[in-house]
């Protein structure tokens, strides 16, 4: 903030209802001076709507896709090159967005950077959001661009066998829309990064932004190949196995190379790792020892959305004050409430089922 800036939101706090008009006359400045450095404010984040509503709250701030998702699912085992029988849905999805949604769902502020088209998903997305209590404010709607779709195709099992994305509008998410909302990065408490964003942009933001720290969800292997040089600028990290490897170049087959991997992140700097093994369980790194925790079986409805709410349940747990081991048992227990629903976000996920869940471990 500039130093009128400052003056300004100092008379604010004193009177929240004050006018422009005596703001000018204390500050020495012409109302239209004002007007302009508290559009300045709104537009910085630090002021919302109509009576100068202070914005000082603390929150997270997600960046990345936001997409509609049509999940595919078959009644019977799915037959590849022919027509299945089954179920077709349409919901919110995008890792960015699922994530902002699961952290609001765990009591946590959460402000989206993201950008919709100006279409009919785009307005669906918008207004479901805001509905959810999502932070929309700051997303932008782009003309002339469709929003992201992801389409996903189940088996039986609940498992996801095929998918498709068509995502190039995230590429409208470049340094001058990051820019424009540069004071909301900045004051965030952490900022999580999903790699649908292009590389250059994340290379952008952990380079310019040293107030926040990152946590960085590495969405697939392809897209993990983007952070391989710069791992070491998030303070959490959340691969599963193939997006490490991508990442080290180190095959994970059994404890010794699981602990080589881990090496590898120390010498790189990366503060914390949370490294998922699918149906192993979870390794991370405590007392200079390499552990793995393991949740009980559970019968899967639909692993689409697990992995957004891991990494929603690790912010969570940072915040809260959580050691590694209790933010590891707490993000597999919350992402087992999203395996056991038919939908990517749990309509039941909260921070009291979560903790239900834990104590009957």
């Amino acid at each position: 903030m500039t130093n009128r800036e400052l003056e300004i939101m100092a008379l604010i706090k004193e009177n929240p209802m004050i006018s422009q008009k005596d703001i000018g006359e204390i500050l020495g400045i012409t109302r239209s001076s004002v007007g302009v450095h508290l559009a300045n404010l709104m537009k910085k984040g630090f002021i919302k709507g109509k009576g100068y509503i202070l914005d000082d709250a603390p929150y997270v701030v997600v960046i990345g896709g936001s997409n509609m998702d049509i999940l595919g699912t078959p009644m019977d085992a799915l037959v590849f090159e022919d027509s299945n029988p089954g179920k077709i849905s349409l919901s919110l999805g995008g890792v960015a967005r699922n994530i902002a949604e699961n952290l609001v769902k765990l009591d946590i502020r959460a402000k989206l950077l993201s950008v919709v088209g100006n279409d009919v998903y785009g307005e669906k997305i918008l207004n479901e959001c805001k509905a959810q209590g999502i932070d929309m404010e700051h997303v932008q709607k782009i003309n002339g661009v469709s929003t992201s779709v992801y389409l996903s195709i189940l088996d039986d099992t609940g498992n996801m066998k095929l998918a498709l994305s068509d995502m190039d509008i995230t590429g409208h998410i470049d340094k001058e829309y990051i820019n424009s909302n540069s004071e909301i990065i900045k004051n965030a408490q952490y900022v999580v990064v999903d790699t649908n964003l292009e590389e250059d942009i994340i290379n952008y933001l952990v380079n310019n932004f040293k107030g926040p720290k990152f946590i960085l969800d590495t969405v697939s292997a392809h897209k993990a190949k983007k952070v391989k040089d710069i791992i070491g600028k998030f303070h959490v990290i959340k691969p599963n196995r193939i997006e490490s490897e991508v990442i080290t170049g180190i095959v994970i087959s059994d404890m010794e190379s699981i602990e080589k991997t881990f090496r590898y992140y120390d010498e790189k700097g990366v503060d914390n790792v949370i490294l998922s093994l699918g149906k192993e369980g979870v390794a991370y790194k405590k007392d200079n020892q390499v552990r793995i925790y393991k949740n009980p079986e559970v019968k899967v409805i639909n692993a689409n959305g697990a992995g957004d709410t891991f990494t929603a349940a690790i912010v969570y747990s940072i915040l809260n004050g959580m050691d590694i081991e209790e933010t590891v048992k707490f993000s597999s227990t919350a992402a087992m409430v999203t395996l056991k629903s038919k939908d990517t976000i749990s309509d039941n996920l909260s921070v009291d089922l979560v903790n239900k869940m834990m104590e009957e471990i």
